[in-house]
């Protein structure tokens, strides 16, 4: 073919990718990452790779969280759906909400938390994204099961911002039998500064929806504020409560939480200072991300799902060390420690992985077996 043909042809087809990237901005916050460069990477961690890894189930549709109660595992599915995992057999359950789900990107069906006494009660917690004639909103319910399908039965709370991206959506019980929440700034980051929002905060309530008397701000959920897209939230042996937030481009976060702080953002990122804001204990930088989902803590260490980072990464809090400690099983959405094992969900089915024949899948591997 003639070179000048080609020139035409391959600048052609630049200016339509160049276009077509212009029409349809997306965010970046989880986008695939080629780099997986850490700085302080501490090479005596042994990564795994898929082969090595224990799968307890697979060919699941876009999971977001997972729960464990004894022997059984239940993880919410974007599209909307909770899967059950008990002895091997996967049963998918529905689930009828009030609301009907929405559609745009990162939103669905996200965080879930079983009621301490779920074994009588069937009671559970969710976050989820709705769309109706009065917008695009996130709210907080309670779900009950009722043979196999979860019925919701009682809103906390609404309203929470939702816009294109920026979620939020991680569910946890504290260690004070609270209610924590994690929201999104909802691609408006003004409102993580305003105190009135519920949009770009980590909110706390009593596990009746109300708002607990202790709360940091009087007659509010608002717990701290300054968050980008939070999506990780997890404690220490002592209480403390600790935070993965998706950065701008870069600079994502781990952050130590304390009640009525400001985490800075859109006004500081990454390790800016300003006075009366806070910085995190780790991040990725300028010109690294990691997309930091799902977090949880075990002996001096947190374990963060990376979806960019296409790694689970351990962030050591008493040497400052950072490292991936599992890779080569593509974007992770979740982590959860128990009994000794570290469990991962897998994200390549979420529209922005490559997803393979068995994906996605729910890994399960000793944590002796991570040095």
């Amino acid at each position: 073919m003639d070179r000048g043909l080609v020139l035409r042809v391959s600048l052609l087809i630049l200016f339509f990718v160049t276009a077509c990237s212009a029409e349809e901005p997306q965010s970046i916050d989880e986008q695939p990452n080629n780099s997986s460069e850490l700085e302080n990477k501490d090479q005596s961690v042994i990564t795994e790779t898929s082969d090595e890894l224990e799968v307890i189930a697979e060919k699941l549709n876009v999971p977001w969280s997972i729960e464990k109660l004894n022997d059984t595992f239940y993880l919410t599915e974007r599209p909307g759906n909770i899967v059950k995992i008990e002895n091997g057999e996967v049963e998918r359950q529905h689930v009828e909400l009030k609301k009907e789900l929405a559609t745009t990107s990162e939103a669905g069906l996200l965080g879930f938390v079983l009621d301490k006494n779920f074994s009588e009660s069937n009671l559970a917690y969710a976050y989820y994204t709705y769309q109706d004639d009065t917008g695009q909103f996130n709210r907080i319910v309670t779900l009950r099961l009722e043979g196999n399908t979860w019925m919701e039965e009682k809103l906390l709370l609404d309203k929470i911002p939702s816009g294109s991206y920026h979620h939020g959506g991680r569910l946890k019980v504290g260690p004070d039998n609270k209610l924590y929440a994690t929201t999104g700034d909802a691609t408006e980051a003004s409102i993580a500064q305003e105190n009135q929002s519920l949009g770009g905060k980590i909110l706390r309530m009593n596990l009746d929806g109300s708002i607990p008397d202790d709360n940091p701000f009087e007659d509010s959920y608002v717990y701290s504020l300054g968050h980008r897209n939070p999506q990780g939230i997890t404690w220490d042996t002592e209480g403390t409560l600790y935070e993965s937030e998706h950065g701008n481009s870069a600079n994502d976060e781990v952050n130590q939480i304390e009640a009525g702080q400001n985490y800075g953002w859109p006004i500081i990122e990454g390790n800016q200072e300003q006075e009366g804001m806070i910085i995190p204990l780790f991040t990725s930088g300028d010109d690294t991300t990691w997309a930091p989902s799902g977090i949880d803590y075990h002996d001096g260490k947190i374990y963060v799902a990376a979806l960019r980072g296409t790694a689970v990464m351990a962030f050591d809090l008493e040497t400052g060390d950072q490292s991936e400690v599992i890779t080569n099983i593509g974007r992770v959405r979740d982590v959860l420690i128990e009994d000794d094992h570290l469990y991962v969900i897998t994200n390549n089915t979420d529209g922005r992985g490559n997803p393979e024949e068995a994906d996605d899948i729910l890994f399960k591997i000793p944590l002796s077996d991570i040095k």
